[in-house]
């Protein structure tokens, strides 16, 4: 994927980059990018991420969301064009967004559960209505072999590496062993904390709570 967008920007004539920003799986992508092509960019961003795929062993691998699709007439065997699997696709959007944190999010609006579900029944099905299964399976597929924790020498890009407090997949934990990493590389690597109660959304919904971080950041690139 990364190395797809490097040809785009080849293809566009752009030769450096301040930084690569990306939160959760752009996270991913942004510290790969600092070890595909460590001289490309000046810093990254990585925020509610981590150097490699979190070991959930309740977590659904590539193999398990095809083997889970299977179960929905309209998947054929992944020929689900042109009328998708939408029921299935929202059930498990739902599923993603309360692991995000959304109720936490959705609660001052929708004070009343039964509403509040509804809400996030509806955004599930909006996401549905527009995300292609295969590619979720290709995405889940690239996720089950990411691992750069082999490759943090080669970063040379200065890292801002930021986690939310209240984030169930990427809880504030890793910043022991993931900042341990960059000062034994020799990495220019700063943490922060995003104290918010919104979970693994809270680089997006919550993003005034770590904004000075980020700004500071930027500016000394």
């Amino acid at each position: 994927m990364v190395r797809g967008q490097r040809a785009l920007l080849d293809a566009l004539g752009v030769k450096h980059l301040v930084a690569v920003v990306g939160p959760s799986y752009g996270g991913f992508q942004a510290f790969q990018w600092a070890v595909t092509f460590p001289d490309f960019m000046t810093g990254i961003v990585a925020a509610v991420t981590a150097l490699k795929r979190p070991r959930d062993e309740n977590a659904n691998t590539s193999a398990d969301l095809a083997k889970g699709f299977e179960h929905d007439p309209g998947w054929n065997g992944g020929h689900c064009y042109p009328h998708g699997i939408k029921a299935t696709m929202t059930s498990l959007r739902v599923k993603t967004l309360k692991n995000y944190g959304i109720e936490a999010r959705l609660a001052p609006q929708f004070p009343d559960a039964a509403a509040r579900e509804r809400a996030i029944e509806a955004i599930a099905a909006k996401w549905a209505d527009e995300f292609d299964p295969n590619s979720l399976i290709v995405l889940r597929r690239a996720l089950d072999f990411y691992d750069i924790t082999p490759h943090v020498g080669r970063i040379r890009a200065r890292v801002l590496y930021a986690i939310s407090r209240t984030d169930k997949l990427f809880p504030p934990s890793l910043e022991e062993p993931t900042m341990a990493a960059f000062r034994a590389a020799g990495v220019d690597a700063t943490y922060t904390l995003i104290d918010s109660e919104l979970g693994h959304s809270a680089s997006g919904d919550d993003a005034a709570k770590w904004e000075p971080a980020l700004r500071d950041f930027m500016a000394r690139l």
